[in-house]
């Protein structure tokens, strides 16, 4: 692991991979640290031919937390005043491509899940010229008629965990209610996940303020409609947290955009689809890499 200084704050990440394979900056979302990442999907993408870097959003795991922002007033920001997010999500795409030219990368395909879907859309809106690719993965566009359902909502409103084994309780339960209904859950690396979240430092108050980044975000939806890099769109048809539309307004707002829809997907990866959403990145890479080299790939 690594860190370097982003925009005035430290970002922790990890590269797996040969150092000469294709550029793959992967996003997490809400609350996602960089080790919430299966490894076994990591090794699957660097026996790919991906050079693979996941980091530490601000405000999570060994990034720099924001402490001094304090609590945000969710309440006033869900009323409308959205002027009092701490930060937004434009600040989380620049860190994001900050990283990117702290390790001297130029550009990169991107996969953003859920919030970093968004934060991967905002990079590639902003710096085109960087993104190869993007994947948005169970996110949407800003549309605000996209919503969870309120067993979903409930999830936010429970008391933090106070200790490692709360916190494997509410993994265990967070992916009860948003997890993949027609595929069996990985028990162990649930908790496992869990335990490694907590030793690396959780941070309750900053996953609120990543909350209210995302409710202050404004619709892209027509931005999105000039975007330029290739792009795929994978979204679950039973994400109780992000529901199906999300990705459909997303693949609809992006012109020639893929939409891979799976059904009995939550707001999870699941190992069982794994095979099938690399299949499809590798086609939007390959898509993103002809665009850069359009006389090797016609030839």
């Amino acid at each position: 692991m690594g860190i370097v200084t982003v925009n005035g704050i430290d970002l922790a990440y990890e590269i797996h991979g040969d150092d000469d394979g294709l550029p793959l900056l992967m996003i997490g979302g809400l609350g996602q640290q960089l080790v919430g990442w299966h490894p076994d999907l990591l090794a699957a993408l660097a026996r790919r031919g991906y050079r693979v870097i996941v980091f530490d959003n601000r405000d999570v795991g060994l990034s720099t937390h924001l402490d001094h922002l304090g609590r945000p007033d969710l309440g006033a920001i869900l009323a409308g005043r959205f002027d009092l997010a701490p930060y937004g999500l434009t600040d989380l795409a620049t860190d994001a491509l900050g990283l990117l030219t702290a390790l001297g990368i130029e550009s990169a395909h991107l996969l953003g899940l859920s919030m970093g879907g968004m934060v991967a859309q905002i990079a590639a809106l902003r710096s085109p010229e960087r993104v190869r690719s993007l994947t948005s993965v169970m996110s949407h566009p800003g549309d605000h008629r996209v919503q969870p359902t309120p067993e979903a909502i409930g999830l936010f409103l429970r008391p933090a965990p106070l200790d490692v084994e709360q916190s494997i309780v509410a993994a265990h339960e967070a992916h009860r209610v948003l997890g993949s209904p027609e595929f069996a859950p990985d028990e162990a690396w649930l908790r496992r996940r869990a335990e490694i979240y907590w030793d690396r430092r959780t941070n309750p108050d900053g996953v609120l303020r990543q909350i209210t980044a995302v409710l202050s975000a404004p619709d892209r939806t027509a931005e999105l409609a000039g975007l330029r890099p290739p792009t795929l769109v994978i979204h679950g048809g039973a994400d109780p947290l992000i529901p199906v539309i999300g990705g459909r307004l997303t693949a609809a707002a992006i012109p020639a955009a893929e939409l891979l829809e799976i059904d009995g997907m939550g707001h999870d990866l699941p190992r069982q689809v794994w095979d099938r959403v690399l299949d499809k990145l590798e086609d939007v890479v390959d898509r993103g890499e002809a665009d850069r080299h359009p006389l090797a790939a016609a030839s």
